[in-house]
């Protein structure tokens, strides 16, 4: 025990000093945390990206011949989340196209954690995560209505101009809504 509670004040002392050297109002990516910092005597909650969600049903042409859904509806399942969370913040394709840019995907990471049948009931959410000057990673999240997490992705997007095709950077406007 008292190992533990040496090694725990050790931690908070390292946040402590990291902290301290922070401005204020400076947000913090991290996971959902609250940690109480005991020699600055004060709470700090670090900063965590709003979920948006997303009701989905599987349907009879979602179902493989294994007789749950299909792999490619769980990644088609995760763009559509994607777009309505993006729909949802004022940010829909008409818009994108007159800034003369969309998003285009880079990269998906998907992990099939569980089974989806025919009659199960899904909440997908989804988040930014983190941001770079001409790219995003958006995770998403599918838990089925017993609380099980289904699967887990992360998509790399990134942020192109359709005249030439190349990335440009994303404009501070867009990055403000999803933070």
């Amino acid at each position: 025990r008292r190992f533990d509670r040496r090694a725990r004040e050790l931690r908070h002392d390292i946040l402590g000093r990291h902290l301290a050297a922070l401005e204020p109002d400076t947000k913090l990516p991290c996971a959902d945390l609250f940690t109480h910092v005991t020699h600055v005597n004060r709470y700090i909650a670090l900063a965590v990206p709003e979920r948006f969600r997303f009701p989905i049903t599987p349907t009879e042409a979602d179902i493989d011949e294994l007789g749950h859904v299909s792999n490619l509806v769980y990644l088609r399942w995760v763009l559509e989340t994607a777009t309505a969370h993006s729909v949802s913040k004022g940010w829909g394709q008409t818009q994108y196209l007159g800034l003369g840019t969309i998003w285009v995907v880079r990269r998906h990471e998907l992990d099939y954690l569980a089974q989806v049948k025919l009659g199960d009931s899904l909440i997908a959410e989804t988040w930014v995560d983190s941001w770079k000057a001409a790219s995003c990673i958006r995770k998403t999240e599918l838990v089925r209505g017993d609380g099980v997490v289904v699967a887990r992705a992360a998509t790399t997007w990134a942020w192109i101009a359709l005249a030439t095709g190349r990335p440009m950077r994303i404009p501070d406007e867009l990055r403000a809504t999803f933070e």
